[in-house]
């Protein structure tokens, strides 16, 4: 329904309309890139629709405020880490206050056993350890999967991202796992070890543990970094029972998914994995992760020989104090019941909301929804897999627009795709400005289409 020349139009209009308002940020920009490699302490901090990335001066709840005093609601929170919300306090004193005893020890404080307790509870298995990211958490769990089955292939599913894991960069194309160029400098071809194969797609899923060399499958409980994609009814109970036949764990990562409830969508479906990644929103957005394991596999890795430290698995600061101190302070005073329920109501609303402005505007797009996490997809249907999800993805002039105008209406959601979470503080007129932005978008942008072709 877009016109090209519109859209075009729109990005260079709003372009300007974001450097007239954002002096400050782009003068600043000039000052990043003298010392930091793509302008920026890390170059996905670039990946937005603006010009120049806007920098940050404050956060509370669900705003932030950058240097030139423009204020944002903020439905990215910080791709999740900030799904608690901003600047919280019990994560600012656990931390401070842990900083003044020591900030790391290579030693457990006392606070660890009830941390270790917490998560057990909540999550349901009863062993665990912690890294600096999920990362590190998934790339863990896949060095212990083939220590102690003694396999060497993963299975993943096609449109994956599960951190800076290498194993994990690769897609399927025409039927074959293929290496996904988003790898950059890796020498060793990562399909020897790991095959892709669709979501949703059992067929698939057994035909790829068939050969019985199959360690683990790792997976998202719903797709999430391709766009949102969510399982079809019953898939999970197949894919779970295929696991178990063909002797490979079934590693769940809920990093993303998290916000599906107060034990993420495991509980919530009532899923029954061997381990669990629990990463960036687990400590209030201190740089923690979580991986737990199920009893038997416990028993299994604590009998894998290793010498030291020297098992290549895990770095000197997993585990500091400072980030047990935030996991506890999160589990205990934030990812509470009530929370939870203001968020899951909040994106309720935000998604009904954004149905009726699709439906009104008649535009060719969906909302897919799991927990507090919604999506806009350019495409009239949920997609079932990452194949089918890729020509909404290529939308990339759309994409931009839509992000761009947002942005400069003050409201931020994940700079990626059109993905938006819902945090506890989120308001309900914080809803209300993103849906009448969509939906000011859809209109503006259907009439200067109209009149381009007139």
């Amino acid at each position: 329904m877009f016109n090209t020349m519109a859209l075009s139009d729109l990005i260079a209009r709003e372009t300007q309309r974001f450097l007239d308002t954002h002096p400050k940020s782009a003068a600043h920009a000039d000052a990043l890139k003298a010392h930091w490699l793509f302008g920026a302490p890390f170059h996905w901090m670039n990946d937005w629709a603006a010009p120049v990335a806007i920098i940050t001066e404050d956060g509370e709840g669900a705003m932030l405020t950058d240097i030139d005093d423009n204020t944002y609601d903020d439905f990215c929170l910080g791709d999740t880490p900030g799904m608690f919300g901003h600047g919280r306090p019990e994560i600012a004193r656990a931390v401070a206050e842990q900083a003044r005893r020591g900030a790391t020890f290579m030693l457990p404080t006392e606070e660890a056993a009830g941390v270790g307790a917490l998560l057990a509870e909540r999550f349901g298995l009863p062993f665990w350890q912690t890294t600096l990211s999920a990362s590190d958490a998934n790339r863990a769990l896949i060095r212990w999967a083939r220590a102690v089955t003694q396999k060497s292939v993963i299975v993943v599913f096609d449109g994956c991202y599960h951190g800076m894991v290498e194993d994990c960069f690769v897609e399927l194309r025409h039927g074959r796992t293929r290496p996904d160029a988003g790898l950059i400098g890796q020498v060793f071809d990562m399909t020897r070890t790991t095959r892709a194969g669709p979501f949703n797609d059992i067929g698939a899923l057994e035909a790829a543990l068939a050969q019985g060399d199959v360690a683990a499958i790792l997976a998202e409980p719903a797709m999430t970094n391709c766009g949102m994609i969510l399982p079809e009814p019953n898939f999970w109970k197949r894919a779970q029972a295929l696991a178990k036949k063909a002797g490979a764990l079934l590693i769940l990562d809920e990093t993303h998914t998290l916000s599906s409830g107060p034990g993420g969508a495991t509980k919530a479906w009532g899923l029954a994995p061997d381990a669990l990644v629990i990463g960036k929103a687990i400590a209030g957005g201190f740089p923690a992760a979580v991986w737990g394991v199920s009893a038997e596999l416990a028993e299994k890795i604590a009998a894998v020989p290793r010498s030291g430290g020297r098992s290549g698995i895990g770095t000197t600061l997993a585990g500091n104090a400072m980030g047990i101190a935030a996991i506890g302070a999160t589990l205990r005073e934030l990812a509470t019941p009530a929370a939870f329920e203001a968020m899951l109501t909040g994106a309720d609303d935000l998604v009904a909301k954004l149905n009726s402005v699709i439906a009104d505007r008649k535009l060719p797009w969906c909302v897919v929804h799991i927990g507090a996490r919604a999506e806009i997809v350019f495409a009239p249907e949920p997609p079932k897999n990452a194949a089918a999800m890729r020509p909404a993805l290529a939308q990339s002039e759309l994409n931009h627009a839509l992000h761009l105008y947002l942005m400069n209406r003050g409201i931020l959601i994940a700079p990626f795709h059109m993905m938006m979470l819902v945090c506890p503080a989120t308001t309900t007129q914080q809803i209300d400005r993103l849906v009448a932005a969509v939906d000011s978008f859809a209109e503006e942008y259907a009439r200067e289409g109209a009149a381009k072709e007139a």
